[in-house]
């Protein structure tokens, strides 16, 4: 009866440590404040500098703005106005940060910006209509 309680205590902390380890690499950027769940930002990466002055849209970002109905002036609104979503932007990425900013467009369509920045100038990546699927054929 000892070893048995014994085998049942070692999977029991087997399985605790595997989840907390799961728990901890599946959900990275989530932090129960109070009832509510918001995100939070690493401390060690800069904050995106949101100056619209510098914009370059790289060809595949034009390509997809074109056949998703996108404006430049759309891709303002959501890095003026959008929320960063950081489950979906590489902070850590060996070329350089690159930025999900998310929202609503004047026109209320939902969209998500990928953005690079790169010293004092702001590259658009490429754009997403949240909403909707666009037949593109951007390479």
């Amino acid at each position: 009866m000892n070893k048995n309680w014994t085998k049942y205590r070692l999977i029991i902390i087997a399985v605790i440590v595997i989840g907390a380890f799961l728990f901890r690499n599946i959900y990275p950027s989530l932090r129960k404040t109070g009832n509510h769940t918001s995100q939070i930002t690493q401390q060690t990466s800069p904050e995106l500098n949101r100056n619209i002055d510098h914009l370059i849209l790289t060809k595949h970002a034009k390509c997809r703005m074109e056949c998703r109905d996108i404006t430049e002036e759309e891709i303002k609104e959501i890095l003026h106005d959008g929320d960063i979503n950081y489950n979906k932007s590489d902070l850590n990425n060996e070329r350089g940060a690159t930025y999900a900013l998310e929202g609503y467009s004047h026109d209320k369509q939902h969209l998500r910006i990928i953005f690079a920045p790169e010293k004092d100038k702001l590259v658009v990546v490429t754009c997403i209509d949240l909403d909707k699927e666009w037949q593109c054929d951007c390479n």
